[in-house]
């Protein structure tokens, strides 16, 4: 397999590289993870331009920082699909590549990213763009590149602002939004007895939305947010939540809903734990259930204490684990014979992938979407095709028990949220939480 990725640091460096023979692939023997070496052919500076019979989408994602975890896992799970696809014949022959560009989920770079992408490497759309505060400053400037007929596919965030006017028709969104994850998570906590629901978020738009989708939920059971602390994006696991959680804990909240990133969201348990709350601590999507886990792990072997008990995360995928949906066995097959890394330029620091997420499940998932679309248009595939495949999809059957549908008004292929805990040392899903949970 070859890559082309063309990368950008989150300082705005801009680096060409092309890629070959990729291989870093997790794999445990006797309980070692293996992290296989990257083979890497530099090339020179230049725009990316697709060879004969060959589409590339543009990705801007945080490939470093605090959030790294899910950009790589989501470009994981992207390129296992398109490694998978173009090793049978591709999409109605066409080849999908993936150019690569590091945003450290700064909104800045990811602004100067999309532009390169247009302007530069005339990538056929964007893909997977991982973030609210990100997708949401490059909103705009989809609307100036209108008359290119550029979009946005399958961005790893459930914003309502991207299935919203002015900027819906720009953006075709898979996964279900904040608010149905919020209300799905409102409901389980309030059947299960939980009323006083306070919400720890993140302070930009992400988190802002987050704390919407609660308060919304809760409201249409007459009640209201019981209490609210937030921190600042780009915290790191070591960072003190002592204070936040002390603030949570005075109004004697039930249960908490976090809205954030893998390593602030553990954060924030961590020191709830250790301040004696049991109370039940749910997390959305974004956190990254499969990352946050490895870190209150880590934390557990310190102090002999379990972090993860009385925790509930929703997902936007059913349980890659699950042998009775055909999506979860072709991913899990295509993970194990991937061979995907990121260019060297983009492993600034150390990450050791998972053999299989949540994240990168939805990344495959994404990547099979795409491939469908551009087969619907083989003969002759355009930027404006592609649109009008997509909003012609209806009842797609990806192998999930739900069917991706789009249309007019419609920008959202999938509305179903699952509920998610971690016990006996794996995720399982769950129907509802018994009453009086944890």
């Amino acid at each position: 397999m070859s890559l082309r990725a063309s990368t950008a640091n989150a300082s705005g460096e801009t680096l060409r590289v092309g890629l070959a023979a990729l291989c870093l692939v997790p794999s445990r023997v006797s309980g070692v993870v293996l992290t296989l070496a990257l083979c890497l052919v530099l090339g020179w500076p230049g725009a990316a331009r697709a060879d004969k019979h060959e589409l590339v989408f543009g990705m801007s994602a945080a490939f470093s920082g605090p959030a790294r975890g899910l950009g790589m896992e989501y470009f994981r799970g992207l390129m296992a699909s398109f490694e998978h696809t173009n090793a049978h014949g591709g999409a109605g022959g066409w080849r999908l590549v993936l150019s690569l560009r590091d945003d450290g989920y700064d909104p800045l770079p990811a602004l100067s990213n999309t532009i390169g992408f247009v302007e530069q490497e005339r990538v056929f759309a964007l893909l997977g763009y991982v973030g609210t505060p990100t997708t949401a400053r490059v909103l705009p400037l989809l609307k100036h590149y209108e008359s290119e007929h550029m979009v946005l596919l399958f961005p790893f965030t459930g914003a309502d602002l991207l299935r919203e006017r002015p900027f819906d028709p720009f953006v075709f969104n898979l996964r279900a939004s904040y608010f149905d994850e919020t209300r799905g998570l409102v409901e389980a906590l309030i059947a299960a007895g939980k009323r006083r629901i306070a919400v720890f978020h993140q302070c930009d738009v992400y988190g802002r939305n987050g704390w919407d989708g609660v308060r919304r939920a809760l409201k249409a059971h007459g009640l209201s947010i019981a209490a609210s602390a937030t921190y600042r994006r780009g915290a790191v696991y070591t960072q003190d939540f002592r204070r936040e959680v002390g603030l949570l804990l005075a109004a004697r909240p039930d249960a908490v809903i976090t809205v954030g990133t893998a390593p602030a969201c553990a954060a924030f348990i961590r020191d709830a734990r250790d301040a004696g709350a049991t109370l039940p601590i749910a997390t959305l999507s974004f956190a990254d259930a499969d990352n946050l886990v490895k870190f209150l792990l880590a934390q557990n072997r310190v102090t002999s204490r379990d972090y993860t008990a009385g925790l509930i995360f929703s997902q936007v995928v059913p349980s890659f684990a699950d042998p009775r949906l055909p999506a979860a066995r072709l991913y899990r097959q295509a993970m194990d014979h991937a061979r995907v890394a990121l260019p060297a330029q983009l492993m600034r620091e150390e990450y050791v992938p998972n053999s299989r997420s949540f994240v990168s499940f939805e990344g495959f998932l994404a990547g099979q979407v795409l491939a469908e679309a551009v087969r619907r248009m083989a003969d002759a595939p355009t930027r404006a095709r592609l649109a009008s495949v997509l909003l012609g999809m209806r009842k797609l059957d990806i192998g999930i028990g739900e069917k991706v549908s789009f249309g007019p008004g419609r920008n959202q292929g999938l509305r179903r949220m699952y509920l998610v805990v971690y016990r006996n040392g794996g995720f399982e899903n769950v129907k509802a939480l018994p009453k009086g949970w944890p």
